[in-house]
């Protein structure tokens, strides 16, 4: 062919090739773990991104303790990832349960307590009455079978016993009423007591107001726990208080539907009628626990369960949708009388009247799986004539303490503020964060102690990353070069990135996401640790999209407040103190590191000595921490001042232990630059040069080793108490 030919030729074949798209990879889905299927199902809203959630609240009768935490820690957790990672709008609405049994019968008992107290009674009357109250208590006492329940009523009649005993003793010896201190016995009783009190009085308190005092001041608690724990306020709270006219036409609606029925002024629900529709299906939950009177009757409450109102029911199995209020209830007006509401009806009204027939989600804890939820269900199916009230019911495991059931009726909880005053909001939230949220959780020492060395661990990589960024550079130097060993950090973390995705999509489960970003920070250090050892400095750009990635996870997860791009904000700080204060740390460090080589040059051991106190005890006071490395800047590191403060003192103590675990026959062996003969308790008996030790020096000697004894000795006696 011509050249013209040969050019007309290609001019004719320039043409797009055929293309083709990648393979690609399958993308995971987010499945939630459902207990109406009990299985990983997956997640779908009814509406678009839209998703509506329901969470029972708590009753507000005392103080919220760890099993408290355990859900509201949990769902705020499992709220944040679907509104700030999955890009869902979150439309979150909870209840407060501020009309119950368990309130009515505390309100009562305290008002009851207070009248006692006010009344200034005599010593002879405190014993008398705390005598008759101990005779029902010992019934009960005898009578209980639950192994932790009568634990729980011995350690109470132990501590009564001990207060008991010395006041009746100074009575018989006629002693003066300063010595007789009855108070003690009147505190130490006061459960007893006031239950008493209630039997004999309860009837007689009728002023709706003593019941609603007590709920109003737990409720304000539980708000400022919940905002000490960084848990987002609900959308939208309701109070049972607030809605008894819609719980009253609620239960009207469910009675015209044919599920319920007035009996004595009190209505129920018909289970038998509900269950035999074709549309309905009772106890969805928990359908093997069809039957269980215990647990029927503790969601029945404990004002609810005499003969008199069993007996009301077509069957053993129906519940209440109104109570008629006995004497000494707060009551409110209904077709069927003066009454109240029933436990699981307030959730039905509260959340039918926010979130319509059917929601997304409905959460709580896994104790409430029956009969409250499935009660629920039922009641709230029987009012939309639907079975579709809840697509998702999410439920928080157990927590337990050490290994110990946790309970408020057991008396061994520990309360929410009692676990801030040994750990701090984000230590308690990384322990959720490192367990499943549907598995039992045990709060105990060394649970805690791991979400503090996570801490820890995250927080010094944070601050590494921030002190190789503030290294000077020009703009065209932030633009490193990327070898090998960048290339595969890269590598790993977007495998880490993907295996958090994959986690999160599966259960939303945090435990594997804090291991894969654990991995990904382990995998950064050793990239450090490489570059500085090989003299080099570490890609700047790669470390801050990681530590940013990282700092971004645990946002989404409720573990950092605040707006810094990158750790943790120091002490709580919402103004970035690092970008402030920093500049005068630099120049301050230059300083010193200057004073510090002069001093070396001309072998000043006292300006040496001041560098030393300056890094060793008054920076950590100001939450400044210094580390000095050979041939290499100094690193600052800016703290919280505690934390600084409670590793010094953490030094000493492991310093203080690695000095008592030395044996006395062993303390001067090693030190073969001063002796070089023992006796056979390992005493030094010569000098390096072999020279016996004069008798001066050898009692110095034997004091240092008989301090030494005692030391260990303590070390011996620790190790055999399990300490």
């Amino acid at each position: 062919l011509s050249k013209a030919e040969g050019e007309s030729g290609l001019k004719g074949r320039r043409v797009q090739p055929p293309w083709s798209p990648p393979a690609g990879t399958e993308v995971p889905q987010l499945r939630l773990y459902n207990s109406l299927t009990r299985t990983k199902e997956p997640f779908v809203p009814q509406k678009g991104n839209r998703v509506t959630w329901y969470c029972c609240g708590p009753t507000v009768y005392d103080a919220s303790h760890m099993g408290h935490a355990r859900s509201y820690i949990s769902f705020d957790i499992l709220r944040r990832i679907l509104r700030d990672y999955f890009k869902y709008d979150v439309f979150y609405c909870m209840n407060i349960t501020d009309i119950d049994d368990k309130i009515i019968k505390r309100a009562r008992q305290n008002h009851l307590l207070d009248q006692y107290r006010e009344k200034q009674p005599k010593a002879a009357k405190i014993l008398q009455d705390v005598l008759s109250a101990r005779v029902p208590f010992q019934e009960q006492l005898v009578s209980t079978t639950d192994p932790d329940k009568k634990q729980m009523l011995e350690r109470l009649d132990a501590a009564v016993t001990s207060a008991l005993q010395p006041l009746q003793g100074a009575m018989e010896k006629n002693a003066a009423d300063e010595v007789l201190q009855p108070l003690v016995l009147l505190e130490k009783s006061k459960d007893l007591l006031s239950e008493w009190l209630d039997k004999q009085f309860g009837s007689q308190v009728t002023e709706n107001s003593i019941f609603s005092v007590l709920p109003k001041y737990w409720e304000g608690e539980f708000h400022k726990d919940m905002e000490a724990l960084n848990v987002l306020p609900a959308d939208v709270l309701t109070r049972v208080s607030e809605y008894v006219p819609e719980i009253v036409e609620f239960v009207e609606k469910v009675v015209s539907n044919g599920y319920g029925y007035e009996s004595n002024g009190s209505v129920y629900f018909d289970t038998q009628k509900f269950d035999s529709s074709p549309q309905h299906s009772y106890a969805k939950l928990v359908p093997e626990a069809v039957g269980d009177q215990k647990a029927l009757q503790e969601g029945e409450g404990d004002l609810s369960i005499s003969a008199d109102r069993l007996s009301e029911k077509k069957s053993q199995n129906d519940f209440a949708l109104w109570k008629a209020s006995k004497p000494g209830e707060p009551s409110w007006d209904s077709p069927w009388g003066k009454g109240r509401p029933g436990w699981h009806i307030e959730c039905s009204a509260m959340a039918g009247s926010i979130l319509g027939e059917s929601m997304d989600i409905h959460g709580g804890g896994f104790d409430l799986r029956f009969p409250h939820h499935d009660n629920e269900l039922a009641q709230s199916e029987a009012f939309f004539e639907n079975d579709h009230w809840v697509r998702y019911f999410l439920h928080t495991g157990h927590l337990t303490i050490a290994g110990c059931k946790m309970s408020k009726s057991l008396k061994n909880f520990i309360t929410i503020k009692d676990a801030l005053a040994k750990n701090t909001a984000r230590q308690l939230r990384l322990a959720f964060l490192m367990h499943s949220w549907k598995d039992t959780l045990d709060y105990s020492s060394n649970t805690m102690e791991s979400a503090v060395q996570y801490e820890k661990f995250l927080n010094e990589f944070f601050l590494n990353v921030k002190d190789i960024l503030r290294a000077p550079t020009d703009l065209t130097g932030r633009f490193e070069k990327w070898e090998a060993a960048e290339i595969e950090l890269n590598n790993s973390f977007y495998d880490r990135k993907s295996a958090v995705h994959q986690a999160l999509c599966d259960n939303m489960d945090t435990r594997g996401a804090m291991e894969e970003m654990r991995l990904l920070v382990s995998h950064s250090n050793s990239y450090i640790a490489g570059r500085k050892s090989s003299k080099l400095r570490p890609n700047r750009l790669l470390l801050e999209s990681i530590a940013s990635y990282l700092t971004n996870m645990l946002k989404i997860f409720g573990a950092i407040e605040g707006s810094d791009p990158i750790g943790f904000p120091v002490g709580g700080q919402t103004v970035d103190l690092e970008s402030t204060v920093m500049p005068y740390l630099a120049v301050l460090s230059d300083f010193r590191e200057n004073v510090r080589r002069i001093a070396r040059e001309q072998k000043v051991t006292a300006l040496l000595q001041l560098c030393d106190v300056v890094r060793d005890d008054t920076l950590p006071e100001l939450g400044v921490r210094l580390e000095d490395h050979e041939g290499q800047p100094t690193v600052v590191k800016l703290v919280d001042k505690e934390t600084l403060l409670k590793e010094k003192e953490d030094k000493k103590k492991m310093a203080k232990l690695a000095k008592m675990k030395v044996p006395p026959c062993e303390m001067f062996r090693s030190e073969t630059d001063k002796y070089s003969s023992f006796d056979d308790t390992g005493f030094p008996t010569h000098d390096a040069e072999g020279k016996e030790l004069s008798k001066g020096q050898a009692k110095k000697l034997r004091k240092l080793y008989e301090a030494q004894e005692k030391l260990h000795n303590e070390y011996l006696q620790m190790n055999q108490n399990g300490n």
